[in-house]
């Protein structure tokens, strides 16, 4: 059977019995030590395996065949599991992972049982720095055993590494691929290869493995980042003082709010435009075993990774917010403003269209080394040991912009909200030129703008992660009692973030408002050229440009840096040195968590069940450092254009400590040999973001008249913990079959939310501002019912089909708020077909829409994110034994993820299309 040999290398003892029954006759099976089924059949077989004979509530996946995964990311791999859904970074590509529709944050990602560190601020793992040729197999755990990682309340993530041991002898695999995306027309190729031998009579055995992608991506993108404007509504306590900082939308011109206006929303900033991404991605592998008797193993394994993609984003921004006299033939439908003209004559009071370039630098290295060994003492006792370090860092201070180009033109708009995820505006220029005609022929140069916003940011986020584990093993062989398990574990975690950016000193308004520079004056051919981009939001109807103008930032700070010397207005000479970025100490913070964590499980057996029950308890400490400084005073700019000057930053250190105990129990009940059921009951818990643990703040949304003072956290808030239940009845009716319904319910405590709390005096004398912070919650409900099946019929076709329904609220004090970050249903289906040589699969997976942000303008407006569904397909051929083609298509649909308010069509909140793609594959096996 082709490729045998590899997908040996991935299958544990209990499904190596179960596929030889599949794949053998009796009299071949004398014949031969084991006989693997491969492809996708293999891959559903060991998955289900794995699910009958774990301890808890589990799902797993594993791959088609050695370092081949059905998809090109982990995440994406993970969404076929039931009651797994995910989230997409630019591109399209999975990047957060949410179990049971509780999100990332309630998730905790292990590779072979240890903590991954991170880039980000939490602690979610992103998977997109993760190649899936790397991993063996991976097992969602949602139930809770005493013996298991605490940090998790969705569910357990444990990414898994093969072994050489797996299969004996040499093996290894060499996979090329290219890929080309329909939407963008960019392509990309990896290569992949894994090596496995054993050695010395079979006591030691060495698997590499290697990882090297290029891959250009482009994300088309629409927002409303810069928020809508919503008047303030005596009669909503939540929204007393509105956020209408231009003055209350006036439709009537009387210079009073009527009770008519109480809360009237009109558009703020918009944005479209496109993201291209340059992504390369390296991984090496590498794991060495020594089994020098059958009583003791030794394993030294490590895995390097390196995702260098960097962003380059080309927008048309939009600034229309509400000022008297600045908008006319104002149209309201169910109070929100539809459709105006904006024709005052005042340069400030005009539309001026802006040209944003915003780059990300992200270049993330991850790794993870560490020694395990195991010894059995004795018949009775076993005994394992094992260390680890995991890493993340990301250095990109300084270096990620959003720079401004603002038109200078005298001009008439019209703003109209249509439905879409793209308002329509039309520019008509007093010189005779449009905006759309005008980018479009390429009709605009350096002199039709002016300099305006210019951040410089980016941060330095490093995570180190020192774990340690002993844990035992004794069987006691005791009627009932088959063994129990026991154990100790210590974790050091150390996170820092340095935000470098330049807002703190002023620098991104350095050149805007009274202090703006004509970019003709400035030289150098600051704006390069128009372009359009193929398949450029084909798909969102609408009156709006969709030409470009490009600018490329080191130029544009070159020919800044050019411009010293030059008078600045109110005295003073141009000096870039005062506009470039320097370290922010306010978002600034340095975590430091300490974590001891025993556990002891008893384990059972009877002739008709198991189960095991266990307690563990776990105590953490955590210090965190950040800075604060006070507002001195605010500088008006210019209108919606205002700088802060600060007092020196003064160091704030916090120390915090809890204990928590965690008991579990868990059930296994043989109704008939096909027919299971499972019971489980624990307390769980899951650990606050780390950025959360430290008392940062930020007012950097006074630059544009928006004056909120946002807390990052402080190191008193608890973590997150659920008393939880879980029941499910799984039907194995065929061999390598399953039909499972499983219902879970859990009451969560101090659930992490947003306070809100408007206009608040923060000391700066003249200003109100509005204050968020995160807050421990009183409590959140999560019950939920899982409906699963699995089954490959004789003659090749098979089905996977899942389906994850949840009911969710929270409660602050009396006030019921929905749950955020929860999927309330997420459901598959998968049909495949496996025949000799050919395999054929299509499989799509459906996220219904849920609540991202609440009270995004007052109580009652909750972001919200669309419902979504992803088709993937893919078809391969074994040419020989060795060598076998494969195609596969993703988002088939050519969907997107999109945002609203509420689900309102006329309040979009984000719009993120990544076309589908293709990619065409060979690969050889020896």
């Amino acid at each position: 059977m082709a490729g045998v040999g590899a997908a040996a290398l991935l299958s544990a003892g209990a499904v190596q019995a179960q596929t030889t029954t599949d794949a053998a006759t009796d009299d071949e099976a004398e014949m031969l030590d084991e006989v693997i089924v491969v492809g996708v059949r293999g891959s559903i077989a060991r998955a289900v395996g794995l699910k009958r004979e774990a301890s808890t509530v589990q799902d797993s996946i594993s791959a088609l065949e050695l370092g081949v995964f059905p998809d090109d990311n982990v995440a994406d791999s993970l969404a076929h599991i039931t009651g797994v859904s995910i989230s997409r970074t630019a591109g399209g590509e999975g990047q957060s992972v949410s179990v049971r529709g509780l999100g990332p944050e309630y998730t905790l990602s292990t590779f072979n049982g240890r903590i991954l560190a991170t880039d980000g601020a939490g602690r979610d793992f992103a998977y997109d720095v993760l190649p899936s040729d790397v991993i063996s197999g991976a097992d969602v755990i949602k139930g809770a055993e005493a013996a298991n990682t605490e940090g998790a309340i969705g569910g357990l993530v444990n990414l898994r590494s093969a072994s050489p041991f797996d299969q004996r002898g040499q093996h290894g695999i060499v996979r090329v691929e290219g890929d080309r995306n329909q939407m963008s027309e960019l392509d990309g190729y990896k290569f992949s290869g894994v090596y496995s031998n054993t050695f010395a009579d079979d006591t030691f055995g060495v698997m590499l493995g290697l990882v090297y992608q290029e891959r250009d991506a482009r994300t088309d993108i629409a927002g409303n980042d810069g928020g809508w404007t919503r008047n303030a509504d005596p009669t909503d306590e939540s929204w007393l003082w509105g956020n209408a900082w231009g003055g209350s939308i006036d439709p009537n011109n009387n210079g009073v709010l009527d009770p008519e206006e109480y809360g009237l929303i009109g558009p703020g900033q918009f944005r479209v435009g496109s993201i291209l991404e340059e992504k390369k991605r390296t991984a090496y592998t590498a794991k060495f075993e020594w089994r020098p008797t059958d009583n003791f193993r030794l394993i030294v394994d490590g895995l390097s990774t390196k995702l260098d993609s960097p962003q380059v984003g080309y927008q048309q921004s939009f600034y229309p917010l509400y000022a008297p006299g600045r908008w006319s033939n104002i149209e309201i439908t169910d109070g929100i403003v539809t459709s105006f003209d904006m024709d005052n004559t005042d340069p400030e009071m005009r539309l001026n269209p802006e040209l944003l370039n915003q780059t990300e630098y992200r270049v993330v290295e991850t790794e993870l080394y560490g020694v395990n060994a195991e010894w059995n003492v004795s018949d009775t006792l076993t005994l394992n040991a094992d260390v680890y370090r995991s890493t993340s860092s990301r250095h990109s201070g300084g270096q990620d912009s959003y720079v401004v180009l603002r038109m200078n033109q005298p001009n008439v708009a019209h703003i109209e909200l249509n439905g879409s995820y793209v308002p329509s505006v039309t520019v008509d220029f007093d010189d005779g030129r449009d905006l759309a005609t005008g980018l479009a022929n390429g009709e605009f140069s350096d002199g039709d703008f002016n300099t305006h916003y210019f951040s410089l940011a980016g941060d330095n986020i490093d995570d180190e992660i020192t774990g340690a584990a002993f844990n035992g093993r004794w069987e006691a062989d005791m009627g009932w009692l088959a063994n129990v398990q026991f154990g100790v574990n210590y974790t050091d975690r150390k996170k820092s973030r340095d935000l470098i950016n330049n807002a703190l000193t002023g620098g991104a308004d350095y050149y805007s408002g009274n202090y703006a520079i004509n970019v003709g004056d400035l030289g150098g051919g600051v704006i390069s050229n128009s372009f359009t981009l193929p398949n450029f939001m084909s798909e969102v109807s609408g009156d709006f440009p969709r030409s470009f103008l490009a600018f490329d930032i080191a130029t544009y700070q070159a020919a800044l840096a050019a411009y010293d010397g030059t008078p600045r207005p109110g005295g003073g000479t141009y000096n870039y040195a005062d506009a470039a970025p320097v370290w922010n100490p306010l978002q600034s913070y340095r975590v430091t968590e300490e974590t001891w964590a025993g556990f002891v499980q008893a384990n059972f057996v009877a002739d008709r069940w198991t189960g095991n029950v266990g307690v563990r308890v776990v105590q953490t400490g955590t210090t965190s450092q950040a800075w604060d400084a006070k507002i001195l005073e605010i500088i008006e700019n210019g209108a919606f254009n205002y700088t802060a000057v600060y007092d020196d930053p003064t160091s704030v250190t916090q120390e915090s400590d809890y204990t928590y105990v965690l008991p579990s129990l868990n059930l296994n009940y043989r109704i008939t040999e096909e027919l299971r059921l499972r019971l489980g009951a624990a307390k769980t818990m899951a650990r606050p973001s780390v950025e959360t643990l430290a008392p940062t703040n930020t007012t950097e949304s006074v630059s544009w008249g928006e004056f909120t003072q946002i807390y990052g956290g402080n190191a008193d808030l608890k973590p997150y913990s659920a008393t939880q239940y879980d029941a499910s009845l799984e039907y194995y009716f065929r061999p390598n079959s399953i039909f499972n319904i499983a219902v879970f319910k859990k009451d969560i405590k101090d659930q992490i939310t947003t306070s809100w709390e408007p206009g608040q005096d923060i000391g700066v004398p003249g200003y109100l501002f509005n204050v968020m912070r995160p807050i421990n919650g009183d409590t959140a409900e999560v019950h939920g019912v899982e409906v699963g099946l699995q089954h490959f019929l004789e003659n090749g076709f098979g089905v996977r089909a899942q389906y994850t329904r949840n009911w969710s609220k929270s409660y602050v004090g009396e006030q019921e708020r929905p749950l955020e970050g929860i999927a309330p249903s997420v459901y598959s289906l998968g049909l495949f077909y496996e025949n000799g040589p050919l395999s054929l699969s299509l499989s799509g997976e459906h996220t219904d829409g849920f609540v991202t942000a609440i009270n995004v303008l007052g109580e009652g407006y909750n972001e919200e994110a669309d419902p979504i569904t992803w088709v993937t397909a893919h078809v391969s051929y074994d040419v020989t034994d060795a060598i076998t083609i494969s195609l596969e298509g993703n988002n088939l649909l050519d969907e997107a993820n999109t945002y609203s308010i509420n689900g309102n069509s006329l309040l979009p909140q984000g719009y993120y299309r990544y076309g589908a793609s293709y990619k065409l594959g060979v690969s050889y096996r020896f």
